[in-house]
């Protein structure tokens, strides 16, 4: 059965031997000829020496998740034979390094074994060792090219881009890759009966990151400081944002108009954060789970007092250290109620690169309408693999939402002023330092009344905590409209969040194919509004779809809108790895197919 522009296939190798750059050769050049294609990096949390898995997924319709089931791997890491051979579907090829004769953990029946000698071959064409180990990777990647119709017009180009100014790099490269390739056209049947035709899909789209997306959103909206402490997966982010910075914020007489910190410790950057945007600067720092907890202080200091600060949480996998290369949504509580007491925070959920560059503006304008913490809740899968989403679109006449913001002029008009009292919406109005006479005020995290005076009086707290509720009530219908989509008689709904979006909107199409038909929603940002609502009382059953042991986003639904626990199933999926379309079929179906009194 010929599967044209519609496979998976998974290279497991050894990190830090070069294969990213194989990878990513690969990917780049099957997006170049025009197919829709994605790719997930499992990777270790040391520099080198450990197994890395990189799964790359060819889909004509545009489907990005996880696939299921892979039908080509690459086995070029011994110690991971038993666990690759396993992974092949029956039918399914698996390619090793034939330098050496077939291992007994590769032998399998119901699938096919190609060898292709790597190893000797670099041994026979290049002297130094570090060739022979760097460019073995090179070697399988054009033996792919091959078998999969790759065309290496594309990976040429590719190589040239890449060693423009490298003569000698880009020669080694360009042999290396032939090796693989006239190697698998000599001794292989290619192409393989999954291959690749060019397509006209990816035009007008691009392959980015998250981090990096919002590394250049973020200098878009505006912020000109960045406080952070160095933290996988987040680290990037605040990479890419300084790297932009140093291109689109410096002048031509080399002066910075940005400043980027590295703090002693999480604590410190959420102090600064919180600092540098109460002077009226537009500031964030980047984290991730362990961080959310250390910054909680300031978190908590930023709600009451009514600061802007950005938050973004690129989640991994928890609790303690956890697996900081693994992804998950496993901070999704932490990040609506972060710090101690009664807090609520605003919550964005991108569910692609593209979303992370579209919400940093909505991000800060969020923070500086409603005074108070803002969080980017986005996860590793989204922030550091790489996307084909469409190319990125800015309108030109934006301007900042910097709030309720009093000038000099403001104040003289206004015969008192208090900076606590409502303003409208429960929001206040505030001052920038500098502005001063009626503009003066005590910034304070302490209790205080309406007039930001020091106060222990239990009506003058309740009043201030009761005002900042009804703010972040109104937030509610501020952050980003949900995505939904309607299936005719649908009586069941499926909710996700951030990259499960599409996972489960494969899974949605899979379903109908049964004949299951269910409404989808994908929340787009915390307070939950009045579509939230409406969907969920408009259902007999809605699955919750996350990844996270607990079911945290279930219970937010129950808390914030007080539906019946029975009502919301949760579908978890916490191992550490991007869903896949087959764990929510599963799980629905599941449930469909079982009596109402047996569930």
């Amino acid at each position: 059965m010929s599967q044209l522009n519609d496979f998976s296939f998974k290279i497991a190798t050894v990190n830090g031997t070069g294969s990213a750059s194989a990878n990513n050769l690969l990917m780049t050049s099957i997006f170049r000829m025009g197919i829709p294609v994605t790719g997930k990096n499992i990777f270790p949390s040391n520099i080198q020496g450990l197994p890395t898995w990189y799964e790359i997924r060819v889909s004509k319709d545009g489907y990005n998740a996880r696939p299921a089931e892979i039908d080509l791997v690459v086995a070029m890491n011994p110690e991971t034979y038993k666990k690759d051979v396993a992974t092949v579907r029956n039918g399914g090829y698996l390619m090793y390094d034939s330098s050496w004769p077939l291992p007994e953990e590769l032998k399998r029946d119901g699938i096919t074994i190609l060898g292709v000698p790597c190893g000797q071959m670099l041994v026979k064409t290049f002297e130094r060792d570090r060739d022979r180990v760097l460019l073995r990777n090179i070697v399988y990647a054009g033996a792919l090219a091959a078998l999969l119709d790759i065309d290496m017009d594309v990976v040429g180009e590719l190589l040239r881009e890449k060693f423009a100014k490298k003569a000698k790099l880009l020669e080694a490269n360009f042999t290396a890759v032939r090796l693989g390739y006239d190697y698998a056209k000599a001794h292989l049947k290619c192409p393989l009966p999954f291959s690749l035709k060019r397509l006209n899909k990816t035009a007008d789209h691009i392959l980015i990151d998250g981090n990096t997306a919002f590394g250049l959103g973020a200098v878009f909206a505006g912020v000109t400081v960045g406080a952070w402490y160095p933290i996988t997966p987040s680290t990037s982010l605040m990479d890419a944002f300084t790297a932009f910075c140093k291109k689109y914020r410096t002048t031509p007489e080399g002066e910075k108009n940005f400043i980027i910190i590295q703090a002693e410790d999480e604590l410190s950057a959420a102090g600064m954060v919180v600092g540098a945007n109460w002077a009226g600067a537009r500031c964030f720092t980047s984290t991730s789970g362990p961080g959310i907890s250390l910054m909680q202080e300031f978190i908590g200091l930023a709600y009451y007092a009514e600061v802007p600060a950005v938050f973004v949480d690129v989640q991994r996998v928890g609790p303690a250290t956890g697996m900081p290369t693994r992804t998950q949504q496993s901070d999704l509580l932490s990040c609506a109620y972060a710090s101690h007491g009664d807090t609520r925070h605003i919550n964005l959920y991108p569910a692609d690169p593209k979303e992370c560059f579209d919400f940093a503006p909505v991000a800060f304008d969020l923070a500086e309408r409603f005074q108070t913490p803002v969080f980017v809740v986005t996860d590793l899968d989204i922030g550091m693999n790489d996307w084909m989403v469409p190319r990125f679109a800015w309108d030109d006449t934006y301007v900042p939402d910097r709030g309720k913001v009093l000038t000099a002029d403001d104040l003289a008009k206004l015969e008192k002023w208090g900076r606590y009292q409502d303003a409208g919406g429960g929001i206040p109005s505030r001052t920038l330092p500098g502005v001063g006479g009626k503009g003066a005020f005590f910034t304070r995290g302490s209790g205080h009344n309406l007039n930001a005076a020091y106060t222990e009086d239990s009506a003058e707290y309740k009043a201030v905590l009761d005002r900042i509720k009804l703010k972040l009530d109104t937030a509610a219908n501020a952050v980003p409209e949900p995505e939904v989509r309607r299936e005719k008689g649908a009586d069941i709904g499926v909710i996700c969040l951030g990259s499960t979006r599409g996972a489960v909107l494969e899974a949605m199409d899979l379903l109908k194919a049964q004949g299951i038909a269910a409404d989808f929603m994908r929340l787009k940002g915390f307070p939950f509004g009045d579509t939230v609502r409406e969907f969920l009382a408009s259902h007999e059953r809605v699955f919750v779809v996350e990844q996270n042991q607990q079911g945290q986003m279930r219970s937010m639904l129950m808390i914030e809108t007080n539906t019946p626990p029975e009502k919301l199933i949760a579908v978890l999926d916490y191992a550490g790895l991007p869903l896949t379309a087959k764990v929510v079929v599963d799980a629905v179906t599941a449930q469909v197919n079982t009596p109402a009194g047996a569930r």
